[in-house]
Protein backbone atom coordinates (compact mmCIF):
# COMPACT_ATOMS: atom_id res chain seq x y z
CA UNK A 1 0.00 0.00 0.00
CA UNK A 2 1.37 3.42 -0.97
CA UNK A 3 2.14 5.89 1.80
CA UNK A 4 0.31 9.22 1.98
CA UNK A 5 3.48 10.95 0.79
CA UNK A 6 3.73 8.72 -2.27
CA UNK A 7 0.03 9.29 -2.99
CA UNK A 8 0.52 13.06 -2.77
CA UNK A 9 3.37 12.92 -5.29
CA UNK A 10 1.35 10.73 -7.64
CA UNK A 11 -1.70 12.99 -7.51
CA UNK A 12 0.33 16.19 -7.97
CA UNK A 13 2.08 14.68 -11.00
CA UNK A 14 -1.21 13.50 -12.50
CA UNK A 15 -2.87 16.89 -12.10
CA UNK A 16 0.06 18.65 -13.75
CA UNK A 17 0.07 16.14 -16.62
CA UNK A 18 -3.65 16.74 -17.17
CA UNK A 19 -3.20 20.51 -17.29
CA UNK A 20 -0.04 20.63 -19.39
CA UNK A 21 0.02 17.35 -21.37
CA UNK A 22 3.68 16.50 -21.04
CA UNK A 23 6.60 15.82 -18.77
CA UNK A 24 6.28 17.40 -15.33
CA UNK A 25 9.20 19.67 -14.33
CA UNK A 26 10.67 19.06 -10.89
CA UNK A 27 9.94 22.69 -10.04
CA UNK A 28 6.23 22.09 -10.55
CA UNK A 29 6.28 19.36 -7.89
CA UNK A 30 8.26 21.60 -5.55
CA UNK A 31 5.59 24.28 -5.88
CA UNK A 32 2.61 21.91 -5.69
CA UNK A 33 3.86 20.00 -2.66
CA UNK A 34 5.55 22.85 -0.78
CA UNK A 35 8.85 21.05 -0.20
CA UNK A 36 12.47 21.82 -1.03
CA UNK A 37 14.00 20.65 -4.35
CA UNK A 38 16.31 18.13 -2.67
CA UNK A 39 13.36 16.38 -1.06
CA UNK A 40 11.54 16.12 -4.38
CA UNK A 41 14.62 14.73 -6.12
CA UNK A 42 15.10 12.05 -3.48
CA UNK A 43 11.44 11.05 -3.50
CA UNK A 44 11.17 10.99 -7.27
CA UNK A 45 14.21 8.73 -7.58
CA UNK A 46 12.72 6.35 -5.00
CA UNK A 47 9.39 6.27 -6.82
CA UNK A 48 11.13 5.70 -10.15
CA UNK A 49 12.89 2.70 -8.58
CA UNK A 50 9.46 1.39 -7.56
CA UNK A 51 8.20 1.67 -11.14
CA UNK A 52 5.74 4.47 -10.39
CA UNK A 53 7.48 7.24 -12.33
CA UNK A 54 9.98 7.76 -15.11
CA UNK A 55 12.61 10.33 -14.20
CA UNK A 56 14.52 12.17 -16.90
CA UNK A 57 17.49 14.12 -15.58
CA UNK A 58 17.18 17.90 -16.06
CA UNK A 59 13.75 17.38 -17.63
CA UNK A 60 11.30 16.08 -15.06
CA UNK A 61 9.02 13.11 -14.49
CA UNK A 62 6.04 11.31 -15.97
CA UNK A 63 3.86 8.61 -14.49
CA UNK A 64 4.17 5.00 -15.53
CA UNK A 65 0.94 3.10 -16.23
CA UNK A 66 1.12 1.66 -12.70
CA UNK A 67 1.73 5.09 -11.20
CA UNK A 68 -1.07 6.63 -13.22
CA UNK A 69 -3.55 3.97 -12.09
CA UNK A 70 -2.66 4.63 -8.45
CA UNK A 71 -2.86 8.40 -8.97
CA UNK A 72 -6.31 8.13 -10.52
CA UNK A 73 -7.41 6.11 -7.49
CA UNK A 74 -6.25 8.84 -5.14
CA UNK A 75 -7.94 11.51 -7.24
CA UNK A 76 -11.16 9.47 -7.24
CA UNK A 77 -11.08 9.31 -3.44
CA UNK A 78 -10.41 13.03 -3.11
CA UNK A 79 -13.24 14.13 -5.38
CA UNK A 80 -15.78 11.64 -4.05
CA UNK A 81 -14.97 12.70 -0.49
CA UNK A 82 -15.42 16.36 -1.44
CA UNK A 83 -18.78 15.51 -2.98
CA UNK A 84 -19.86 13.60 0.13
CA UNK A 85 -18.84 16.44 2.44
CA UNK A 86 -20.81 19.01 0.42
CA UNK A 87 -23.90 16.99 -0.46
CA UNK A 88 -24.34 14.95 2.70
CA UNK A 89 -22.63 16.88 5.49
CA UNK A 90 -23.61 20.24 3.95
CA UNK A 91 -20.12 21.69 4.28
CA UNK A 92 -19.24 24.80 2.29
CA UNK A 93 -17.56 23.98 -1.02
CA UNK A 94 -14.70 26.34 -0.17
CA UNK A 95 -13.82 24.30 2.94
CA UNK A 96 -13.76 20.73 1.71
CA UNK A 97 -10.43 20.59 -0.16
CA UNK A 98 -8.25 20.42 2.94
CA UNK A 99 -10.58 17.92 4.61
CA UNK A 100 -10.48 15.71 1.52
CA UNK A 101 -6.68 15.97 1.42
CA UNK A 102 -6.56 14.26 4.81
CA UNK A 103 -9.40 11.78 4.31
CA UNK A 104 -8.26 10.55 0.87
CA UNK A 105 -5.44 8.64 2.58
CA UNK A 106 -7.66 7.08 5.24
CA UNK A 107 -10.81 5.99 3.39
CA UNK A 108 -10.74 2.33 2.40
CA UNK A 109 -11.79 1.25 -1.08
CA UNK A 110 -14.75 -0.59 0.46
CA UNK A 111 -16.02 2.55 2.17
CA UNK A 112 -15.31 4.62 -0.93
CA UNK A 113 -17.48 2.42 -3.13
CA UNK A 114 -20.31 2.65 -0.58
CA UNK A 115 -19.97 6.44 -0.69
CA UNK A 116 -20.04 6.36 -4.50
CA UNK A 117 -23.18 4.21 -4.47
CA UNK A 118 -24.83 6.39 -1.82
CA UNK A 119 -24.20 9.51 -3.91
CA UNK A 120 -25.57 7.91 -7.07
CA UNK A 121 -22.21 7.52 -8.84
CA UNK A 122 -21.48 11.21 -9.52
CA UNK A 123 -19.27 12.06 -12.48
CA UNK A 124 -18.06 15.43 -11.15
CA UNK A 125 -17.33 16.92 -7.74
CA UNK A 126 -18.94 20.16 -6.41
CA UNK A 127 -16.41 22.28 -8.31
CA UNK A 128 -17.08 20.46 -11.57
CA UNK A 129 -13.84 18.48 -11.58
CA UNK A 130 -14.37 15.08 -13.25
CA UNK A 131 -14.32 12.04 -10.96
CA UNK A 132 -12.47 8.96 -12.28
CA UNK A 133 -14.74 5.93 -12.34
CA UNK A 134 -14.00 2.62 -10.64
CA UNK A 135 -11.96 1.49 -13.68
CA UNK A 136 -9.83 4.64 -13.61
CA UNK A 137 -11.45 6.27 -16.64
CA UNK A 138 -11.77 10.04 -16.39
CA UNK A 139 -13.46 12.54 -18.70
CA UNK A 140 -11.17 14.39 -21.09
CA UNK A 141 -11.01 18.10 -20.27
CA UNK A 142 -8.54 19.07 -23.00
CA UNK A 143 -11.21 20.77 -25.12
CA UNK A 144 -13.02 22.57 -22.32
CA UNK A 145 -14.03 26.17 -23.04
CA UNK A 146 -14.22 29.03 -20.56
CA UNK A 147 -16.44 32.11 -20.49
CA UNK A 148 -13.45 34.05 -21.78
CA UNK A 149 -13.60 32.27 -25.15
CA UNK A 150 -17.03 30.65 -25.53
CA UNK A 151 -19.64 31.51 -28.14
CA UNK A 152 -21.63 34.74 -27.74
CA UNK A 153 -25.42 34.68 -27.22
CA UNK A 154 -25.57 30.90 -26.92
CA UNK A 155 -27.36 29.10 -24.10
CA UNK A 156 -24.71 27.29 -22.03
CA UNK A 157 -24.22 26.05 -18.51
CA UNK A 158 -21.35 26.36 -16.08
CA UNK A 159 -19.57 23.00 -15.79
CA UNK A 160 -16.38 23.63 -13.81
CA UNK A 161 -14.56 26.19 -11.66
CA UNK A 162 -10.82 26.13 -12.28
CA UNK A 163 -9.74 28.44 -9.45
CA UNK A 164 -10.76 26.78 -6.19
CA UNK A 165 -9.26 29.24 -3.76
CA UNK A 166 -11.72 30.22 -1.01
CA UNK A 167 -11.87 33.82 -2.26
CA UNK A 168 -12.74 32.87 -5.82
CA UNK A 169 -15.28 30.26 -4.76
CA UNK A 170 -16.95 32.88 -2.56
CA UNK A 171 -17.04 35.20 -5.59
CA UNK A 172 -18.64 32.47 -7.72
CA UNK A 173 -21.15 31.80 -4.96
CA UNK A 174 -22.08 35.49 -4.82
CA UNK A 175 -22.52 35.78 -8.59
CA UNK A 176 -24.52 32.55 -8.79
CA UNK A 177 -22.24 31.03 -11.43
CA UNK A 178 -21.87 27.64 -9.78
CA UNK A 179 -21.70 24.43 -11.87
CA UNK A 180 -25.11 23.64 -13.35
CA UNK A 181 -26.14 27.29 -13.72
CA UNK A 182 -27.54 28.28 -17.14
CA UNK A 183 -25.67 31.25 -18.58
CA UNK A 184 -25.33 33.22 -21.81
CA UNK A 185 -22.38 35.47 -22.62
CA UNK A 186 -23.86 38.66 -24.08
CA UNK A 187 -20.67 40.41 -25.12
CA UNK A 188 -16.99 40.86 -24.39
CA UNK A 189 -15.60 44.35 -24.00
CA UNK A 190 -11.93 43.87 -24.71
CA UNK A 191 -11.01 47.50 -24.10
CA UNK A 192 -12.38 47.48 -20.56
CA UNK A 193 -11.59 43.80 -19.93
CA UNK A 194 -15.19 42.95 -19.08
CA UNK A 195 -17.37 39.98 -19.99
CA UNK A 196 -21.10 40.60 -19.65
CA UNK A 197 -23.33 37.58 -19.21
CA UNK A 198 -26.87 36.72 -18.21
CA UNK A 199 -28.20 33.82 -16.16
CA UNK A 200 -31.37 31.92 -16.94
CA UNK A 201 -33.40 34.03 -14.50
CA UNK A 202 -32.40 37.23 -16.30
CA UNK A 203 -29.74 38.36 -13.85
CA UNK A 204 -26.95 40.25 -15.68
CA UNK A 205 -23.38 39.86 -14.40
CA UNK A 206 -20.17 41.66 -15.34
CA UNK A 207 -16.96 39.63 -14.99
CA UNK A 208 -13.34 40.53 -15.54
CA UNK A 209 -11.62 38.59 -18.33
CA UNK A 210 -9.35 36.93 -15.76
CA UNK A 211 -12.31 35.66 -13.77
CA UNK A 212 -14.11 34.54 -16.93
CA UNK A 213 -11.08 32.43 -17.87
CA UNK A 214 -11.56 30.42 -14.66
CA UNK A 215 -15.17 29.41 -15.33
CA UNK A 216 -15.70 26.52 -17.76
CA UNK A 217 -18.95 26.27 -19.69
CA UNK A 218 -20.49 23.62 -21.90
CA UNK A 219 -23.65 22.57 -23.67
CA UNK A 220 -26.84 22.54 -21.64
CA UNK A 221 -27.48 19.04 -20.33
Amino acid sequence: MATSTVENYLKATLLHEQENDGIVPMGALVEALGVVPGTVTTMVKAMAAQGLMEHESRQGVRLTPVGRALALGVLRKHRLVETFLVRTLKMDWSEVHDEAEALEHAVSNRVLERIDEFLGHPTADPHGDPIPNQEGVIADTATQVTMQGCAINKSLQVTRILDQSPDFLAYVQDTGLKPGTRVKVLRREEASGVVRCETKIGHEIALGLTAAAKIVVGAVA
